[in-house]
């Protein structure tokens, strides 16, 4: 099994069942996602994807495929919280192999999160999605 094969199952392994992935399809694109308290990343994995750990930092994992090929995208981002203080997420494409996806970090406190994404390939449509998950700070 190729190097960024076994990272990226090992990434998917490292994380409970509370982070699982998510499925957003519009048109010919797929868009995979997950977001996650990065203490749930082994220290060495994390180090591997340049993910700080941290008690109260979470990630957003976002990938497009189209007909299962990964697709290079613009991925942006914004995440608010309860209170409606909302910060923009910048993300960081990373490139494995075939592999492309863009992870951000943000901070958290115990807190239900609201994201809206946006994701753009190949000139093609603007595709926008929104969802919410609880986040728990580390002990």
């Amino acid at each position: 099994m190729s190097r960024p094969a076994l990272f990226l199952l090992a990434l998917c392994l490292s994380l409970p069942a509370t982070a699982a992935e998510r499925l957003q399809k519009f048109a010919d694109l797929d868009v995979h996602y997950s977001a996650f308290n990065s203490g749930f990343l082994q220290p060495e994995i994390a180090s591997a994807a340049g993910i700080v750990r941290g008690k109260n930092q979470g990630v957003l994992n976002i990938a497009v495929l189209k007909d299962g090929k990964a697709q290079p995208a613009t991925v942006k981002a914004q995440v608010r919280n309860l209170l409606g203080q909302s910060r923009a997420l910048s993300f960081r494409e990373v490139r494995e192999g075939e592999a492309i996806y863009y992870l951000s970090q943000f901070p958290f406190d115990k807190e239900t999160l609201h994201f809206k994404v946006d994701v753009q390939s190949g000139g093609g449509p603007l595709n926008s999605f929104e969802f919410d998950q609880q986040f728990f700070p580390d002990e």
